[in-house]
């Protein structure tokens, strides 16, 4: 062997503790779906950091998920039915009807005569642990697979919200989860890719905008402030004294409540990986006490489905440059956001390595930008 070869170490490097390789956090709750996707009964098919899941609901109401794929002939659950096996909800593969109960255990196994020393319930299918609220579900992947006790992570909380969202919208990006989290936080692009005359027309020109910015859990807020004077929507729907508060929290959330004494107005953005380049963004939003919302559903959900379609489009431009450079030039102060959201992530795998409470090193600030 020459002498250079013997310097190549082949080693893989070991793997971490709260995070995927490709860059994506575990021991997190992500979510998966809206509750009326799920009929009693049935169960749909999704992904998630690359992991085919199925989410079911039983006919009882009960929320459950499991990996999407029988350990036997790697046909997905999701393919198969409910049915009950001893009382009990089981979902059964569509293939050699294995059964399958919330649990992940497997119950049945149709084809065996009894006669066999095989005990079924030797094999199961990963169970991820599920938080249904305000018509969400979601979702908790754990950094070990076969973790067999509830999270200790607090499950996703956004504050008071009705019981089921006004509309979702959904795109997917075809971006890496980090660079559509930090294209989706971005200030100063706003004028330039959203200038649509109800939202922010070229007329209105670039001003001057401080924002407060302050720590929260597991992230960061833009602390309650009155809404630019140029956001027309704002004033038209909820009137005078609005105010805004503006929040991101690892892995992927991030919302904005507008509110004043009468209406309160929140919009949760979700992003879930489903592969290395596919992140899924989800925008549901709730409101109470703004009737003429109501009357504008119809006209607001292409609105803001092409809000949402324009951060893609710019995430398809980007792509061209990066398939010639990853380098990007990052400039205070638009870009602390992104700088905070990529120190947060390595503290949050610091943390669960050292088996340590997180700590959110952001101090309060006002940044500034011109947009």
């Amino acid at each position: 062997m020459a002498e250079s070869e013997s310097l190549i170490d082949n080693t893989p490097a070991p793997k971490r503790v709260g995070i995927t390789p490709e860059g994506w956090l575990t021991d997190s709750w992500y979510f998966i779906c809206v509750s009326k996707e799920l009929k009693r009964g049935q169960q749909v098919r999704r992904m998630a950091l690359d992991q085919p899941i199925v989410v079911a609901r039983t006919e009882m109401g009960e929320v459950f998920a499991l990996r999407d794929i029988c350990p036997h002939r790697l046909v997905p659950l999701s393919a198969g039915r409910q049915i009950q096996t001893e009382g009990e909800t089981t979902l059964e593969c569509p293939y050699h009807g294995w059964r399958f109960g919330t649990d992940g255990v497997c119950k049945l196994m149709p084809s065996l005569t009894g006669s066999e020393p095989y005990d079924p319930s030797r094999v199961k299918v990963r169970r991820y642990p599920v938080h249904e609220t305000n018509g969400a579900i979601f979702v908790f992947i754990s950094d070990n697979p076969r973790l067999d006790r509830s999270p200790d992570v607090p499950k996703p909380d956004f504050g008071p919200l009705p019981n089921s969202p006004k509309f979702v919208i959904e795109d997917v990006f075809n971006a890496k989860m980090d660079d559509a989290i930090v294209g989706l936080m971005d200030p100063a692009h706003v004028p330039f890719v959203h200038n649509q005359w109800w939202w922010r027309p070229p007329s209105v020109g670039l001003k001057l905008k401080e924002k407060p910015f302050i720590p929260a859990e597991r992230g960061w807020a833009i602390d309650r402030h009155q809404p630019s004077s140029n956001s027309r929507l704002y004033r038209w729907v909820f009137g005078d004294k609005v105010e805004t508060e503006i929040r991101f929290q690892l892995p992927g959330f991030r919302w904005e409540i507008i509110s004043n004494d009468r209406a309160r107005f929140v919009t949760l953005t979700c992003l879930t990986p489903e592969a290395e380049k596919r992140t899924r963004i989800t925008q549901i939003t709730w409101w109470t006490g703004a009737p003429l919302l109501n009357l504008a559903i119809p006209i607001a959900k292409p609105m803001a489905r092409k809000f949402l379609r324009q951060d893609g489009d710019m995430v398809d431009l980007q792509n061209l440059g990066m398939d010639h450079q990853k380098a990007m030039l990052w400039v205070d102060d638009i870009d602390v956001q992104a700088k905070w959201y990529q120190m947060l992530k390595k503290e949050w795998v610091a943390s669960r390595e050292e088996q340590r409470p997180f700590k959110n090193k952001i101090e309060p600030t006002t940044l500034r930008w011109r947009s």
